[in-house]
């Protein structure tokens, strides 16, 4: 099974974390019917958006309301359910995948793997760049590509106009295609100057941005990346450019503190 693919912030699993793989499971039924392919609108993203992380939220391992990754995230951004004309909901998947990412319905989904490394101000960073993908239309454009493959299954079904009704095998197909999507690098860096101003704008530490690039690109350093990582960030800015761009914007901004070495947490941050 293909593991979750969709942010530049995304790295694959490392320090053996006991917890499962991403499930895209067995779709139970059909997905989505009577949108149109062809002029693709917001209402469609967020239906098609919706009914897919639904369905991955059935197929994967949710964190409860009392868990200690459940307590963390709410804590962190309780106050961020409605988010620059956004309303979010935040769900932590207990797998081993190091990610998150966000959907056009205005779903956030954080991986634990990821927060066992990444510390408070590191983790609004990195949710703040997957908000700004979705309020800058990135995601809707990964969901129509997404939809579009998985209808094209069938002869003819795409380029009726019409979106089809997905058979279980298609929800498949679309769900690994809208994971398995990377973004641009102008819309990379977008999402990178949404992250900043997110963080300046509510009184966070910036640096978080500049600790949390830090870390990925340690990662991707002692190879503990796999292939899909590697591919992905040959077509990106690379995490110490990026973590160098934050450095630059945070000293003229009179933010920046230096934080010393970073390094890659022994033990898991969310205890």
């Amino acid at each position: 099974m293909k593991k979750i693919l969709i942010s530049a912030l995304l790295i694959s699993a490392v320090m053996g974390v006991q917890a499962q793989k991403i499930n895209l499971g067995k779709a139970t039924g059909v997905l989505s019917k009577g949108a149109s392919a062809l002029s693709f609108s917001n209402a469609d993203a967020v239906k098609l958006s919706k009914e897919s992380v639904d369905y991955m939220d059935k197929n994967n391992p949710v964190a409860g309301p009392k868990d200690p990754y459940t307590v963390r995230l709410n804590k962190l951004f309780g106050k961020h359910k409605s988010q620059d004309g956004l309303n979010l909901n935040y769900k932590v998947y207990k797998v081993k995948d190091i990610n998150a990412f966000a959907c056009a319905d205005g779903s956030v989904r954080v991986f634990s793997s990821l927060m066992d490394i990444m510390t408070d101000d590191e983790l609004l960073a990195v949710i703040g760049h997957e908000i700004g993908h979705v309020k800058n239309e990135d995601t809707k454009d990964a969901i129509k590509s997404a939809y579009l493959k998985a209808a094209a299954l069938e002869a003819g079904s795409a380029a009726s106009g019409t979106v089809a009704v997905l058979n279980e095998s298609q929800v498949g197909k679309m769900a690994n295609d809208f994971l398995d999507a990377s973004h641009s690098k102008k819309q990379e860096s977008q999402a990178d100057t949404y992250s900043y101003d997110f963080m300046k704008a509510n009184n966070y530490n910036v640096v978080g941005a500049y600790t949390a690039f830090k870390k990925l690109a340690l990662l991707s350093e002692e190879g503990t990346a796999q292939s899909g990582f590697e591919k992905m960030f040959n077509s990106h800015p690379d995490s110490n450019k990026r973590a160098e761009a934050v450095k630059k914007r945070a000293e003229k901004d009179g933010l920046w503190k230096d934080p010393g070495t970073v390094t890659l947490p022994k033990t898991k941050l969310t205890k």
